[in-house]
């Protein structure tokens, strides 16, 4: 785990991430704390190591190859993690699907501050119209057999799937062999030792091919 300045500092570092950026990122911060009124966007507990647990936590997924490869499928967006910070820190095109509608108004605002040509879709990922994505990442949006049930439509078998998960990572991804297949592996996290990150390439329900690209 890093403390807050480790931490911005090696998302200032590690992606080259110039003055202008890092000043719209505070300001990001700074826009998920007056919102703080009207909705609970991150724990008051997690916001004060909001660069660690947010915001490098959000950038450390780029570490695994996914850019240049296409448009990000970001379910369950939240406060924009990691689906925004992509979008800030990459040339990636991305797409946040956020059913809360105070939280995809939010998202609309938080993109314009941060100056990311983004796409939300204000609904249920189970309502999003199939198409391919390069990469699919969703952070604590649901248990892990649910959320290959919901992205299965969205993947091929190219498709690179980045999903953060907590100490019970090895647990979730047990219980899914049976049901799905494709080559799995838990990297650690760079901002929580317990944490682990489910990445995954050629997912797909045990039984049947993914659509190819």
């Amino acid at each position: 785990m890093m403390l807050e300045d480790e931490a911005k500092a090696w998302v200032a570092g590690r992606f080259d991430v110039s003055r202008e950026t890092m000043a719209r990122l505070e300001a990001f911060v700074s826009l998920i704390s007056s919102e703080a009124g009207s909705q609970n966007l991150v724990s008051s507990a997690s916001f004060a190591q909001v660069w660690n647990r947010h915001i490098a936590d959000s950038a450390q997924l780029l570490e695994f190859g996914a850019v240049p490869r296409g448009r990000w499928l970001d379910l369950g967006s939240g406060a924009g993690f990691p689906g925004l910070i992509i979008a800030a820190l990459s040339p990636a095109p991305v797409t946040l699907v956020e059913e809360r509608a105070l939280r995809a108004d939010f998202l609309a605002r938080a993109a314009e501050l941060l100056a990311v040509d983004i796409e939300i879709l204000p609904t249920r990922a189970e309502r999003v119209a199939p198409r391919p994505f390069a990469t699919i990442s969703a952070r604590a949006f649901a248990p892990l057999g649910r959320l290959l049930e919901i992205a299965a439509p969205f993947s091929t078998e190219k498709t690179l799937w980045l999903l953060p998960k907590g100490r019970n990572a090895q647990t979730e991804l047990d219980a899914v062999r049976a049901t799905w297949q494709g080559d799995f592996r838990l990297e650690p996290s760079r901002t929580d030792p317990d944490a682990r990150i489910i990445v995954a390439t050629g997912v797909s329900r045990r039984g049947r091919r993914s659509r190819r690209p």
